[in-house]
């Protein structure tokens, strides 16, 4: 809390009041020109203030008498002249030393001047300054002229209570019994230091309550603590330590405010606020008494290895209880030690070694028997100079230098190290560090930070003194003269304390040009910052720094960007299966770059997409009988946390989880009148009383909903109470109440119960984003929402397809501030916006013109380091943003999609998925009520027909696709599941044709593929075998004129194909594959080896449009096929080829392990029932008929054997009472190093 005089009002002029000694400056042009003459719209002197050169050096000071308030300030330019200020920074101090630089926006920031000499620019500061002396550093000015000022600073009287502490002393205050019973509490003060640890409070409580405010290496750490002792290093519960701050070691003045109610605590310094609570079981944490400086008495000292605070306090408050106030009155207060009330400052003129060009040039000592240099210096930086000289006597080059963090001593000579000493380390952290340097005697020696152990030593013959000059941070611009030479980087950092051969040097004689050189150095400020605090780096990306720049590592967070903005993960299996990608564990960010993080789920990608959420309790569970227990609570924790499962939930168009009940004399919900049994909850905490299968609120099982229970009177078959087992199962699919995370059974404690349960997986499937679409067909037309809210990081990202030539996507406005991506032509794609520091384009042209009625993807991404766009899968585009300036983005128009405010460029296509900072925008549910806006978008086919493989066909939907595989080989979603089955010896597949003359009579019906093939100048025949048989049968096929096709495969394992023809291969009668029944006509060959029948795999056989082994084990009742033997379906065919799309297969979720890639499933962690595949011979044949010719061409292809392994599974439960198990069906099939072929 501020006192202040003036509170309503803080806008009185500062400056025209002041005498003419309240004014200095680095200069004047004459007497005339004097920094006295700066006051707004006065003509006395020359008009305003001018300074001796027009140069980055200048500045004009105000000293305002007394510490104020400053909330604006006004410029012109000097009166009837050229002379004006463009742009200027402002810099501020209590005692005009130590200065400090405004900044906005994390940003040294630069105020705009004027324009010409007589106009008036006023600016209101958004965070006004508390301080006595104000300093204008002139940044830019008029080309054609000199730097001219005049001014004006507005504002209030400030007044404060202050305390200083000198280390070992403090204030004690003791609350009376009301106020220690207090709920709330609340401490605020200002504080400043030089040091950088210290105690500054100590409180405490009932029951060994405590809390702690120590300054430790620059930062504030708040210690809480509740129980009996007090290590403040401990991490038993209940005890809390909170980070915040940097740099508080400055001699600056820092809020801090901490505010408790009753376990909640709100920790601010400065503008960082954090928010925790300690221990769920304490209800409220009470202190009674507080010291602040350090902790109050001297037996309780020892409990700190800490040193108590040296610096100065003021307007300190606790519950509006101004304790300097108290204490000078000496009311309710305790003072040890030497307190004051007032805050003296130590002289401190540090140095800022700011850019690429900075250096300080001073003259070599007069003694030439040694040399010494001491300096104290902060950097982020790894690497700089700190000092070098050319030593007395040509006798080498001496450079101090910091090196991994290090500092080093090195002494060369002709390229020849002779010298080369290290000491300290990790010395690019910030804090202020020491460096001292001696040389006497040939004994050198360099210590860091005053400690013995980070010291290193040298002997040298070397005799070791100054030069005539001796520099730090950098040599002049002329590079590598006899005087300066430094092969490393400059130094980018703050120094102080610095002296040479024993001489301090005064910096301010060197600002006054009294001594010494210098080069873009800012004297008497440290602008050090922390540009990891508060940090930019989001999802736990870690943040480094240097002097310039921050760096954002994203490793392991599942994030990319500059900024750790973006997910690596798709929102769903939606997405993934769209991209080709088959079923297994998947990586899954579900709010994309929103807060929740990536979780781990199962995609199995059959017809409709399922997300499966696993849980830690699948296994079918037995429940006995046991006196004593009248309840039994099971748990069900899932590998996504609350917010992730909600997130899942809300997005799927549809959720289920399965529910098993079997029960031997245990009712389940004890219907039709009976208070419930069992009951569950979801993720709302709130108490369900219905079983799987039937309606929320009915407290009834499936078979109640469905009337077929075992019992009329029951609503469940287990209410019946039967003396045998029984069950009741069935799915729940009320969204809001799932998943399952708790189930209470009750009905177990009666002699002979028994009862087992199994709770499902979670699964969901489809995506409400995926397809969210909307078609706008005018140019005028558009969806507004509300106002796109992305200060610090913007993403966004959508899919659109068009056959017009530019359109607005989008676009958002503010007072100055905007953001916009459109399509500027046929072939770019523009990202424009602007934070105030002017507008900003990133631009992407595509090889191809993007008006092709395709879907096209656009992501774009704004940061405070960066803007990137990136077009389907060309390389992103990326621009840096400006080091300094504006960097949040204040928009206040509401959300334009698909035109603009001002109904121009309007996008005529379709807009689908449109993210904004991961949320989906819902584009359906707004065109419904929009004019010239349809919602949905047909044609998906058009971009992702090329999904579906194996002559599968792409069918239109309305939100997406889907492939048809009718006329395919394949099964699956995208046809790329082969249907396989192992084949005994006189089993047999054959796939019959109508005859003629049933084709003649039924010519009006000849739709179905029966009659598709039955006269054909060509065929098309593709299978894959797997055999260890040689010779063999593979293939055949037979027409009604005794014509026939074979394919064999002969003793050396190679095809053979005997055909039969006329002019034409017609009137196709049957195909066959194994072995061949109904046909008395065979060539002998034939003959010979169909009565051995075919011994292996058969997989995707294909004859034209027709798949008689997909038919047979798919569809055996509606298609003409004939089987022998037992055909079981069988993954004997599964292989892994090239195609990107081909290896998809179904998997059942159980015994699941290892890790999910970023978009490869795991395919090792599940289990198969069949062997794995052994080798691979691909055969292509297309058998061509003109006239008597006959052609064949194949391909032929090879690979490697393996031994099969067959799967295992579980053991059943041994109980021979007990009629359920969860071991898995399961085959085992002989692999017997076969080859696999693939024709």
């Amino acid at each position: 809390r501020n006192l202040k005089l003036s509170v309503e009002n803080c806008d009185e002029q500062l400056v025209s009041a002041l005498p003419q000694i309240s004014f200095y400056s680095s200069s004047q042009f004459s007497n005339s020109h004097s920094p006295g003459f700066a006051k707004l719209n006065r003509r006395d002197g020359a008009g305003g203030w001018s300074p001796l050169e027009s140069n980055k050096y200048q500045w004009l000071e105000i000293d305002l008498g007394e510490r104020t308030e400053i909330t604006a300030i006004a410029t012109q330019g000097r009166y009837g002249s050229s002379d004006w200020v463009t742009s200027y920074s402002i810099m501020f101090s209590d005692t005009g030393r130590n200065w400090k630089q405004y900044r906005q926006e994390d940003s040294i920031w630069a105020f705009s001047g004027n324009t010409n000499a007589d106009s008036v620019v006023h600016y209101k500061l958004l965070q006004p300054v508390i301080a006595r002396f104000l300093r204008v550093v002139p940044l830019d000015w008029n080309p054609n002229g000199r730097i001219g000022m005049r001014l004006e600073v507005y504002g209030c009287s400030y007044q404060s209570d202050v305390a200083s502490f000198d280390g070992s002393s403090s204030l004690l205050y003791r609350f009376n019994q009301n106020s220690s019973q207090t709920v709330k509490y609340v401490i605020s003060m200002k504080f400043k230091t030089l040091q950088k640890s210290g105690i500054i409070i100590h409180g405490e409580g009932p029951h060994g309550n405590s809390l702690t405010l120590e300054l430790y290496k620059g930062q504030l750490l708040l210690h809480i603590k509740t129980g009996t002792t007090f290590p403040l290093n401990s991490s038993a519960d209940g005890n809390v330590m909170v980070k915040l701050g940097s740099l508080l070691d400055d001699q600056h003045w820092h809020y801090v405010g901490i505010e408790c109610t009753n376990r909640h605590f709100n920790f601010t310094v400065d503008k960082s606020t954090q928010q925790f609570q300690i221990n769920a079981d304490f209800t409220r944490f009470e202190i009674n008494e507080i010291s602040f400086g350090g902790v109050f008495s001297r037996e309780k000292s020892g409990m700190f290895s800490k040193r108590s605070f040296h610096g100065c306090l003021e307007n300190l408050f606790y519950n509006d209880v101004n304790v300097i106030s108290l204490a000078k009155q000496k009311r309710q207060m305790s003072i040890m030690g030497n307190v004051t009330f007032g805050c003296s400052e130590p002289a401190n003129v540090p140095v800022t070694f700011a850019g690429s060009e900075s250096f300080l040039q001073l003259s070599g000592a007069q003694q030439k028997d040694s040399m010494s240099s001491s300096l104290q210096f902060r950097t982020w930086n790894k690497e700089g100079l700190l000092l070098t000289t050319e030593l007395y006597r040509d006798a080498g080059s001496l450079w101090i230098h910091l090196s991994e963090g290090k500092v080093k001593l090195q002494i060369s000579k002709l390229g020849k190290i002779l010298v080369d000493v290290t000491a300290g380390s990790g010395l690019n952290d910030g804090q202020w560090h020491s460096v001292d340097f001696n040389a006497r005697k040939g004994r050198l020696s360099l210590t860091v930070d005053k400690e013995m152990s980070s010291s290193g030593h040298a002997n040298s013959l070397l005799h070791v003194a100054s030069g005539n000059h001796v520099f730090l941070g950098g040599c002049p611009e002329r590079k590598n003269t006899q005087e300066c030479r430094n092969p490393f980087h400059v130094f980018q950092g703050c120094m102080r304390l610095m002296s040479v051969d024993n001489i301090a040097i005064d910096l301010i004689q060197v600002q006054q040009s009294l001594t010494g050189n210098y080069s873009d150095l800012q004297i008497d400020l440290c602008g050090i910052i922390d540009r990891c605090l508060p940090s930019h780096c989001e999802h736990g990306g870690k943040c480094t720094q240097s002097w310039n720049t921050f760096y954002c590592n994203c490793t392991s967070s599942g994030y990319i960007g500059a900024t750790c903005h973006s997910s690596i993960y798709e929102q769903s299996c939606e997405a993934y299966k769209h991209k080709g990608k088959t079923s297994g564990f998947y990586f899954i960010d579900v709010d994309g770059s929103g807060p929740l993080n990536p979780q781990k789920v199962y995609c199995n990608m059959t017809d409709k997409t399922w997300m499966v959420i696993q849980h830690n309790n699948t296994e079918l569970t037995k429940l006995k009988s046991s006196s004593g227990i009248t309840q039994h609570l099971a748990y069900f924790n899932y590998s996504a946390n609350m917010e992730q499962l909600r997130a899942i939930i809300n997005q799927a168009e549809y959720c289920e989880q399965e529910l098993f009940y079997h029960c031997k004399k245990s009712r389940l919900l004890n219907t039709p009148d009976g208070a419930s049994f069992t009951w569950w909850m979801g993720r709302t905490e709130e108490v369900q009383t219905y079983w799987g299968g039937a309606r929320p609120g009915s407290q009834k099982c499936s078979c109640g909903m469905q009337g077929d229970c075992l019992n009329s009177s029951h609503y469940c078959n287990c209410d019946a109470d039967k003396n045998e087992w029984t069950n009741d199962s069935g799915i729940l699919s009320f969204k809001e109440h799932l998943p399952v995370t708790k189930i209470a059974f009750g009905d177990i404690n009666r002699v002979g119960s028994e009862a087992a349960y199994k709770v499902g997986h979670l699964q969901c499937h489809g995506d409400k984003n995926f397809w969210n679409a909307a078609f706008f067909n005018k140019e005028t037309s558009y969806l507004h929402f509300p106002t796109f809210h992305g200060e610090l990081s913007a993403d966004i990202s959508f899919l659109f397809k068009t056959t017009a030539f530019l359109g607005v996507f989008l676009e958002n406005l503010g007072i100055k501030d905007f953001i916009r991506i459109e399509l500027s032509s046929s072939s770019e794609v523009v990202f424009s916006y602007d934070v105030g520091n002017g507008p900003f384009e990133v631009r992407v042209k595509t090889p191809t013109p993007l008006n092709d009625n395709q879907w096209h993807y656009v992501r774009a991404e704004r940061n405070v380091k960066e803007a990137l766009l990136q077009v389907d899968q060309l390389p992103v585009r990326t621009q840096k943003a400006p080091k300094n300036g504006h960097i949040h983005l204040q928009l206040n128009s509401q959300l334009f999609v698909g035109g603009t405010a001002s109904r121009q460029k309007g996008f005529l296509g379709c807009i689908r998925s449109l993210q904004l900072n991961g949320v989906t925008l819902d584009l359906e549910e707004r065109a419904k009520i929009t004019p010239g806006v349809k919602p949905g978008c047909p044609g998906h086919c058009s971009s992702y027909g090329r999904l579906c493989q194996n002559e599968g066909k792409c069918m239109e939907k309305y939100n997406g696709f889907s492939c048809d595989c009718t006329f395919s080989a394949f099964t699956g979603p995208f046809c790329t599941k082969e249907v396989s089955a192992y084949f005994k010896p006189g089993m047999s597949v054959a796939y019959t044709f109508k005859e003629p003359h049933e084709l003649d009579k039924n010519a009006s019906s000849q739709s179905s593929s029966i009659y598709s093939d039955l006269t054909l100048r060509g065929e098309s025949i593709a299978f894959s075998f797997r055999t260890t048989q040689a010779p063999v049968l593979l293939f055949y096929v037979s027409t009604y004129y005794q014509e026939y096709l074979a394919v064999l495969l002969n003793r050396n394992g190679k095809e053979e194909f005997n055909l039969t023809s006329d002019t034409e291969f017609s009137a196709i009668r049957s195909v066959v594959i194994g072995k061949i029944y109904d046909s008395s006509d065979f060539d002998p060959e034939v003959s010979r080896l169909n009565a051995l029948g075919f011994s292996g795999c058969l997989s995707g056989v294909q004859f034209n449009s027709i798949a008689p082994l997909k038919a047979a084990l798919l569809h055996p009742s509606s298609s003409p096929v004939t089987v022998r033997g037992q055909l079981v379906e069988s993954q004997c065919g599964a292989s892994s080829p090239s195609n990107p799309f081909a290896a998809e297969t179904t998997h059942s979720l159980s015994d699941h392990s290892g890790t999910a890639d970023t978009s490869e499933p795991i395919v090792n962690a599940i289990r198969s029932d069949s062997a794995l595949i052994g080798g691979v011979i691909a055969v292509v044949i297309f058998v061509i008929f003109c006239t008597l010719a006959i052609m064949a061409r194949f391909l032929y292809r090879r690979k490697e054997t393996f031994q099969s392994r067959e799967a295992k599974g579980p053991k059943p439960d041994e109980s021979p009472d007990f009629p359920f198990n969860n071991e898995p069906n399961s085959q085992n099939m002989q692999s017997e190093n076969q080859k696999e072929f693939l024709m």
